[in-house]
């Protein structure tokens, strides 16, 4: 590793890579949205244990062949899951440390000690951090062929986990602060410098290292498992990632910086359904004619991983590869921004010829004009609509039912919404109304009457948020945008999942041939 590495200069394709069980959607078929930090557990997140494979069951019981998550990689401001410090590490927060007893990494005091009744990231993160560093310390004395496993990832994943696990030790010996904040010659990864580090954090660096191989196996058990019982995964890659990020750290040059190292603009929104001042994301911008020039690798290399985690791949914010709104780096709120072009057909080409067939689905939501559609569809990618926006406009709102095509995803709500139970105590009479007639409905089990309905509409795709197949009311809400605290942390009870439950939702599924 040195100052002037490029990402993807180890372990990239220089040809057509045709991906295992990579595949578009089937027609008709259903899943549920469950991001893993809301299965249930003892660990105050959830995570890749036995809840999650119970829940993979769950879903082949129900006649659901899809399982959509949250991005998996590491979480940052306000525990969320979009504002990554890696598009391409994992969030070790979901590890499972009760798998690690029988590899004889941990003891079964070492984990029972460490059970918490919490919805608290931050004291999830306090003892998953500890117990795993107990088990780097005893993956010293582990048998052969979990060290060659190992040595194995660690080979694979070199052109992205070495800047990783670096960015990751030197964060640890800066107090967590940004990479902007190191010194000098550490901010602009001087080579001498890093060298230095590689001797200095050795320790450190390879404990990184360790995190990420664990996580990487536990997903990859839990996705072999997920296909032997016919459900696949839909994974979601946000489009951004956060300033203070290996990504920014490690490449520069691909980012709207300014001379001192800074984002000249940001990513946000205009206003819009969710925020009357628009959202202010803050993440960088790309230098799209960077990205043009090497032809697009770091994101060939981007898709490519996800790929390589996940069956489809839900692309967050799809209208940002056609423009993307750039507000200026200080500003207060999003409203004084203004859309910039981006080289989206560009993109896909060069990800088409170098990944084949792109499983993808477009988040087409927001202000969507029209050139975002026809990239959408020059790609064939199909599209999302959310039946919660159904019912505030008029007989043309695309959301209604009876304006969906088939290249669609729909969605009775995502985690941006409320849960279908909120959301409907809090219409107004003309939109309750508005409902209640279009889905036939009397009101008293509204979120089944929005499953019913979007599992018989014409869209391909039809996805259930949990919270929906549950019934719960706002007290369930995964995100509320544009607000800053108490997001992500909705879990799902141990005992939430009935019987009846899962033969309402597969009687659904067969009555409208989503199976």
């Amino acid at each position: 590793m040195n100052g002037e590495s490029r990402v993807g200069s180890a372990g990239v394709h220089g040809s057509c890579i045709m991906l295992p069980g990579v595949t578009r959607l089937q027609s008709r078929s259903s899943g549920i949205l469950l991001h893993p930090t809301s299965l249930s557990g003892p660990f105050s997140v959830g995570d890749f244990g036995v809840e999650a494979f119970a829940f993979v069951d769950f879903l082949a019981a129900a006649g659901q062949h899809l399982w959509q998550v949250l991005p998996l990689v590491p979480i940052g401001e306000g525990n969320s899951p979009y504002q990554s410090s890696s598009a391409f590490a994992g969030n070790t927060l979901l590890i499972d440390p009760r798998q690690l007893i029988g590899e004889g990494l941990l003891d079964e005091a070492e984990v029972s000690s460490l059970v918490k009744d919490s919805d608290d990231f931050d004291v999830a993160r306090t003892f998953k951090e500890a117990v795993l560093q107990k088990a780097f310390h005893a993956f010293a004395r582990a048998p052969a062929d979990l060290r060659a496993g190992y040595e194995s990832f660690c080979d694979r994943a070199s052109w992205w986990l070495e800047d990783f696990a670096v960015y990751r030790a030197l964060k640890r010996v800066h107090a967590n602060r940004g990479w902007c904040e190191w010194e000098t010659e550490l901010a602009l990864r001087k080579p001498e410098a890093l060298v230095r580090v590689q001797g200095e954090l050795g320790s450190k660096i390879a404990a990184e290292k360790f995190f990420q191989f664990l996580f990487f196996r536990q997903w990859n058990n839990l996705r072999d498992y997920a296909r032997k019982k016919n459900v696949r995964i839909i994974g979601d890659m946000p489009i951004f990632v956060a300033y203070d990020s290996v990504d920014v750290w490690a490449h520069r040059e691909l980012f709207k910086l300014d001379q001192k190292g800074r984002p000249a603009v940001v990513a946000g929104v205009p206003p819009d359904y969710f925020s009357e001042t628009g959202q202010l994301w803050g993440n960088p911008l790309y230098d799209w004619d960077r990205h043009l020039a090497d032809g697009f690798q770091w994101w060939i290399d981007r898709l490519r991983w996800s790929l390589e985690l996940f069956d489809i791949v839900r692309i967050d914010h799809f209208r940002g590869f056609s423009s993307c709104w750039e507000v200026p780096a200080g500003a207060s709120t999003a409203v004084e921004g203004e859309w910039a072009p981006t080289p989206g057909a560009e993109l896909f080409q060069a990800l088409q010829k170098k990944l084949g067939e792109l499983p993808i689905i477009a988040e087409n939501l927001g202000i969507i004009t029209k050139d975002v559609e026809r990239l959408r569809e020059q790609f064939g990618f199909p599209g999302m609509r959310v039946l919660q926006f159904a019912f505030g406009g008029d007989e043309t709102n695309e959301h209604l039912p009876r304006n969906y095509t088939r290249d669609t995803v729909v969605y009775t709500g995502t985690h941006d919404n409320n849960t279908s139970a909120g959301w409907f105590d809090g219409l107004d009479e003309t939109e309750r109304a508005f409902c209640l007639r279009e889905l036939a409905s009397d009101g008293r089990e509204i979120h089944w009457d929005m499953i019913r309905t979007a599992s018989a509409s014409v869209a391909d795709t039809a996805i259930i948020p949990m919270q929906d197949v549950l019934g719960l009311g706002n007290e369930a809400r995964m995100n509320l945008p544009a607000s800053e605290t108490g997001n992500w942390k909705w879990r799902m009870r141990p005992d939430s999942i009935t019987e009846e439950i899962v033969i309402r939702l597969r009687n659904l599924t067969e009555l409208y041939q989503r199976n």
